[in-house]
């Protein structure tokens, strides 16, 4: 269930609520923008993804209803819908059956009729894959959702913790668990190309198969429940913030066309087709894209929409850069015409784009391409050869147009063997159909231009004043005695932002995490499991904001009370990995694995350690998580940082069922000034994004060296110099205190330390 207010002059807040026919949406208030109450904006039901939120869970209670209904009552996660998948499965002769998390453009966050993997198995992390076989259910996922999956998963379920010592990956766990002659299923819309090759490798060399199922079989056993397919406006993305027209874009990509000897560029991913055509959408929860395909060739470019979506501002805005509008639908039906030309390479991104694209593609190759490009004669013989002499063509006749020719024999190809000489021809252009590289438009993306910039520190100061003003509100309640849970931190700051000039939506999920839950590292508070927020527990608040100019991610973790000895300590480790970070120099070309160590450097000296990444690219106006770049352990990205990305750093620490640390700041690379330049090699550093005080309280200075402290106030100084300008009253005190100097150690204390 989709809620999408539209806001005008007046702005419109919506509760979702039972009615003899379902859900319905009501609206809870109704005032104009600028005298909206600050009662008013204490509720997450304010804003388009609380609703969405508030929707779904009230259709999983139904749902969980449902299923206890149709167990004889017993918990739902005993196989109600398990069994019905493996029904579908035995229909489809597959012995097992892989569910991604992701959709058709293999998006991190999809749509809600897209959330296949948590229909099926309830787990509502971001990350995650389902295998089902005839006796068995497992559920891979990564390190920072171990804990909240081992929680949701229910006992039908085998969590597999990946990445960790004896946790074999999916290929391999099929092809030695499965018997020999057995099949695995696979919807090839939801798997990359790069993703189905290693798997059927895998199980062809293990004596098993991979089985393509057009019609997914968990959408049937969704049935009738599974959400409509989104249906919101596109809105054009203002050259202001943009930087760059989307016909400046679509020169430069064409360039990178050349080089690379490509004819046609594939897109498939969402946040590059927005980028690159300067529109917006809200079709994904927190992510301001729509679902599209796109198409650039040296000729145009097309876009493949819902023409629903396409708003007359839309329109003419894809008018003006020649870019032509299709349906949604047609992209394949494009795909298959373009692999018909022999003279056409298409560049596609084999780690983004969909099997089931590139198999249309190979598809006509096999049935068309060669008959498009045969002479009559040739094709006589063909039709002579395989239909008892009755060729079908006149040796008077003129020449058919290729195209028509193709058409016109697939169906005798279908059922006759093609001469050989054909064949190896066919053979030959597949591999040759496609450039298989990343895609240009990804690295454009990630590089941020001067206006794309300005728009970030734009969104990042209005930000601050959002997270100001809830710091201090929770200090003032928890002083006051008042009784707060995390869901009222996620509604009040979620409130706050609400307030701020060109706020759209949260960037992700609120994570409040209060004691324990703080260690779930992609917690999320729900209203009747939620934690009190008190002052003897440590907080986590993981954060962000969609802007029209800007894109924000902020943690900061604190203590309303005392914290101890240990919780200062292992958040003051976490601050010395943090401050590392921020101030390395390092040479062009390096990427961030090779900096990923000065993160965890001081939480290792103690033995300690985080299960996650330690930086992930930001999108302007765009996806809170992109790439291609990463600061992680992952040795397998080594795309180097550059000047103008946008990237987070987050160390963070977890005592699971204590507590959660995790500090974050965004940063914009740039180039170093050094008094050297070895080779004549630029060199680079970080420029803070983030405008937020870090608890003075939780430093332990004890362990703090003289230069990191004086990092501590040379960053609250530019808090206070940014953010103070946009606060007044209380707030403004509150963050004068916060950003007051701390104390330089001592030496002896330093050189101890």
């Amino acid at each position: 269930m989709r809620i999408v207010p539209v806001f005008s002059a007046s702005r419109a807040l919506y509760r979702t609520v039972p009615s003899p026919v379902g859900l319905r949406r009501a609206p809870l208030y109704t005032a104009t923008t600028k005298a909206v109450t600050s009662k008013v904006f204490g509720h997450a039901q304010t804003l388009k993804n609380c609703v969405r939120s508030v929707a779904r869970m009230s259709l999983e209670t139904t749902q969980t209803s449902n299923d206890a209904a149709a167990n004889n009552g017993n918990p739902p996660h005993t196989d109600e819908r398990l069994e019905a998948l493996r029904s579908e499965m035995a229909k489809s002769n597959v012995q097992a059956y892989i569910i991604p998390t992701e959709d058709p453009h293999m998006s991190e966050y999809s749509t809600s009729d897209a959330e296949r993997r948590h229909f099926i198995s309830r787990f509502t992390g971001s990350a995650g894959t389902a295998v089902v076989t005839t006796d068995a259910a497992l559920l891979w996922t990564d390190g920072r959702y171990f804990l909240q999956a081992s929680q949701q998963l229910g006992p039908a379920w085998t969590l597999m913790k990946a990445g960790t010592s004896g946790c074999p990956e999916i290929p391999d766990w099929l092809a030695e668990n499965l018997q020999a002659g057995d099949a695995v299923g696979i919807d090839p819309f939801l798997h990359t190309v790069e993703n189905a090759r290693k798997l059927k490798e895998k199980l062809e060399g293990a004596g098993k198969k991979l089985q393509p199922i057009y019609g997914n079989l968990v959408d049937k056993v969704w049935g009738d429940a599974r959400p409509a397919a989104p249906s919101a406006p596109l809105r054009v993305h203002l050259l202001e913030h943009a930087g760059k027209s989307v016909s400046d874009k679509l020169t430069a990509v064409r360039a990178k066309m050349k080089e690379a000897k490509a004819k046609v560029l594939l897109l498939t991913a969402l946040d590059e087709i927005a980028w690159l055509f300067n529109l917006r959408g809200s079709d994904v929860s927190y992510n301001p894209v729509f679902l599209s395909y796109a198409t650039v060739s040296e000729a145009g470019a097309k876009l493949f929409v819902d023409e629903a979506k396409v708003t007359p501002a839309a329109a003419d805005h894809l008018r003006e850069a020649s870019v032509e509008v299709e349906a949604y639908e047609d992209m394949l039906d494009e795909v298959r015409d373009l692999a018909s030309h022999n003279d056409v390479p298409l560049w596609a991104d084999p780690a983004k784009v969909s099997y089931a694209i590139h198999e249309a593609a190979m598809s006509r190759v096999s049935l068309g391409a060669q008959f498009a490009h045969a002479t009559a004669g040739e094709l006589k013989e063909y039709y002579k050869a395989t239909m008892n002499g009755k060729d079908g063509i006149s040796s008077g006749s003129a020449p058919e147009p290729p195209q028509k020719r193709a058409r016109r024999t697939m169906m005798t190809a279908k059922r006759n063997p093609l001469p050989e000489k054909w064949a190896q021809e066919i053979q030959e252009y597949k591999k040759k159909l496609f450039v298989e590289k990343p895609s240009p438009v990804a690295a454009a993306k990630a590089v941020k231009n001067p206006a794309e910039l300005a728009g970030m520190r734009e969104a990042h100061l209005r930000d601050s004043v959002a997270l100001a003003q809830t710091l201090h509100h929770l200090e003032q309640e928890i002083a006051a005695g008042r009784t707060l849970t995390e869901v009222d931190v996620d509604e009040f700051l979620t409130g706050r932002r609400a307030a701020q000039g060109g706020f759209i939506e949260p960037s992700f999920p609120t994570i409040a995490g209060s004691g324990p839950n703080g260690a779930i590292i992609h917690y999320r508070a729900q209203p009747d499991t939620c934690n009190t927020v008190s002052g003897s527990q440590l907080l986590l608040v993981d954060s962000g904001g969609q802007y029209d100019c800007g894109t924000t991610d902020v943690t900061r973790t604190f203590h309303l009370g005392e914290p101890s000895k240990h919780q200062k300590v292992c958040f003051t480790r976490v601050l010395q990995g943090h401050i590392a970070l921020d101030r390395a120099i390092f040479p062009t070309g390096t990427p961030g694995l090779a900096l990923d160590t000065l993160a965890r450097a001081p939480l290792w000296s103690m033995g300690l350690n985080y299960r996650h990444g330690t930086g992930h690219g930001v999108g302007a106006a765009l996806n809170v998580h992109e790439g291609p770049q990463s600061i992680s352990t992952r040795y397998t990205i080594t795309y180097p940082l550059e000047a103008g990305m946008v990237v987070s750093n987050e160390p963070g620490y977890y005592e699971e069922g204590e507590f959660g640390i995790r500090i974050e700041n965004l940063l914009v690379v740039k180039e170093a000034d050094t008094p050297f330049r070895f080779g004549e090699q630029p060199y680079l550093a970080f420029e803070r994004l983030t405008m937020c005080p870090l608890q003075r309280k939780m430093i332990d200075l004890d362990v703090m060296s003289a230069s990191e402290v004086e990092w501590v106030n040379e960053y609250h100084k530019e808090v206070w110099d940014k953010v103070s300008p946009r606060l007044s009253g209380d707030v403004l005190e509150w963050l004068r205190t916060n950003t007051a100097p701390l104390q330089v150690p001592t030496p002896q204390v330093a050189a101890q330390a």
